[in-house]
């Protein structure tokens, strides 16, 4: 797993970058820009594709990449093991992330999803009907278990640094809000265990909505409940603090709604999620950062005109990396030539405190 030694080590070797470019994660340090999985058709020649932009990325000093065991059914996942172990980096210089919770096909869509889902998961025991939510999602400890061992095998690692739940909030489509937070906690449980056996690092929660919606929102869940509820489990496993250290979430020029929106209670009143998250200590990653390739193409001019890049999408990284309490901005890369791009935005300052609220003045 990634170490103190490893990553300091790493960024001392990539010491050409913008000043902040580095950031804190633990005890040793991330790249504030990491690589996204997320998009693209399940085929060999996308997989060829991703294999040479991860590769390109983590040889060029960006540590952090990020997948689930659902992207591209599986095959994000065993790219970025390809990738990882070609590229020139050190395992223990790398921060690997990925996610369980959506119920995963294996290398490409069957003819009959239902029936797959059916024979695999549920006539197997793996997962129990009531768990499972619009026949794709699943967030009960026992199927969680499962998917971290498959996420293991399919990254071809010993241990995975960063483990996140992911998008909760698909429970609330058939469960209670305190349904959902018991099943939370249960989960945070059995993770904490995990920890403690050394599969993974830490662990989080990955969301879409969640965190930056308002209360009243039917996919809104409190951030500070669900801290509540790490630690709850951290002592129900015997441990005297929680592994529980990051939350993932959309964030960039078009959705802003992580800082706009003051939806968590903290000590002095409602907070944003981006604040909150700062102030209990936990790590920030962003997805999204260039709006699925949209930022690419399309950004206000005020805003723009603040940013340092080449490249539109560099900007737009920037923007991201800009905001308070973020630790890694993700980006997808699906080329090489598109992550040098990325990486080069790293060579640029992001915003000051001030220029990035400046950015919401009206």
């Amino acid at each position: 797993m990634a170490t103190r030694e490893g990553t300091w080590a790493y960024r001392d070797a990539h010491d050409d970058f913008a000043r902040t470019f580095f950031r804190r994660f633990g005890d040793g340090v991330a790249s504030s820009i990491g690589v996204g999985t997320y998009l693209g058709e399940p085929t060999d020649e996308r997989d060829d594709e991703y294999y040479g932009a991860i590769r390109t990325m983590l040889s060029s000093g960006v540590n952090v990449v990020d997948t689930a065991i659902n992207y591209r059914h599986q095959r994000s996942e065993r790219v970025v093991g390809r990738a990882l172990a070609d590229a020139d980096i050190d395992r223990d210089a790398a921060v690997v992330a990925t996610k369980g919770g959506f119920v995963p096909f294996d290398g490409e869509r069957p003819p009959d999803p239902g029936a797959f889902v059916q024979r695999e998961y549920v006539d197997t025991g793996l997962v129990d009907r009531e768990d499972l939510v619009g026949g794709q999602h699943c967030i009960a400890p026992a199927f969680l278990d499962d998917q971290l061992d498959r996420s293991l095998s399919n990254l071809a690692l010993d241990s995975i640094d960063l483990y996140y739940v992911h998008n909760p909030e698909t429970q609330l489509a058939e469960n209670s809000r305190e349904q959902v937070y018991d099943q939370l906690e249960a989960t945070f449980e059995r993770l904490e265990e995990r920890a403690d056996d050394g599969d993974i690092n830490h662990y989080g929660v990955a969301t879409w909505d969640a965190f930056r919606v308002p209360a009243d929102h039917e996919k809104y869940l409190s951030l500070p409940e669900v801290v509540e509820r790490a630690r709850a489990a951290a002592t129900s496993a015997g441990n005297t603090a929680t592994h529980f250290r990051a939350i993932q979430l959309p964030f960039n020029v078009f959705m802003a709604d992580a800082f706009t929106v003051e939806a968590h209670e903290g000590p002095d009143g409602p907070q944003s999620a981006l604040w909150f998250a700062h102030e209990a200590g936990l790590d920030v990653f962003t997805s999204a950062s260039i709006m699925q390739g949209r930022l690419a193409t399309e950004m206000p001019d005020s805003v723009e005109a603040k940013l340092a890049g080449e490249s539109r999408a560099q900007r737009a990284i920037n923007f991201a990396r800009s905001a308070p309490g973020v630790t890694c901005s993700l980006v997808g890369t699906g080329s090489v030539e598109h992550a040098r791009e990325n990486v080069d935005a790293g060579r640029y300052e992001p915003l000051g405190a001030d220029a990035f609220d400046a950015v919401f003045e009206r």
